[in-house]
């Protein structure tokens, strides 16, 4: 998505917005929500940091550029697209399955000198402790700013990973889908 233009991430996004919508709807708007202030960030940095026509031209250097402002909305959609990817993932996809699904597509990592293993366990963990952070509901911003910068607490966690055999059929989909990203 990253390397398509308005038109063609037109043609690819939206019907995967449609379906993320469509599966997992609630979690496509909250990925949305929780990013806000990133898309708002990247857009006005777009805005401000892109050479080109001024917007208010009696603002001449303090005004966002036209060009700015365009290639901002395209970042945004294609990390809206992103998120909707990521939404119809975690809608059909368990936690234990979506880190057993990538640390079984990790498996040729091994033959540059990464350990899938390791990754797959900060991976979980990441998870489990911005899950945690997710659901911290304080109403007060500073307690929640110290709540996360507070050291963590020393436990001993376990993580297990299942990991499935991979089948012929899934190289075999595999491969379509690598086949189809290629051709796009």
């Amino acid at each position: 998505m990253q390397s398509l233009q308005a038109t063609e991430l037109l043609f690819a996004g939206v019907p995967l917005l449609i379906i993320a919508y469509t599966f997992s709807a609630g979690r496509l708007i909250i990925l949305l929500r929780r990013t806000r202030w990133i898309m708002l960030s990247l857009l006005i940095i777009y805005a401000y940091a892109t050479p080109g026509l001024a917007v208010w031209q009696s603002l001449a250097q303090f005004s966002p550029t036209h060009e700015g402002i365009i290639d901002g909305l395209l970042q945004l959609c294609r990390l809206a697209i992103a998120l909707a990817g990521l939404a119809i993932l975690l809608g059909l996809l368990s936690q234990q399955q979506f880190i057993g699904g990538l640390y079984t597509l990790g498996y040729p990592l091994r033959y540059i000198g990464l350990s899938r293993d390791r990754i797959a366990v900060r991976l979980a963990l990441t998870m489990h402790y911005a899950e945690s952070v997710i659901l911290d509901t304080s109403s007060n911003w500073r307690s929640s700013i110290e709540h996360m910068l507070a050291p963590a607490e020393m436990k001993h966690n376990e993580v297990e990973i299942h990991s499935v055999p991979f089948k012929v059929l899934d190289g075999f989909w595999l491969l379509i889908v690598c086949v189809l990203l290629v051709w796009l």
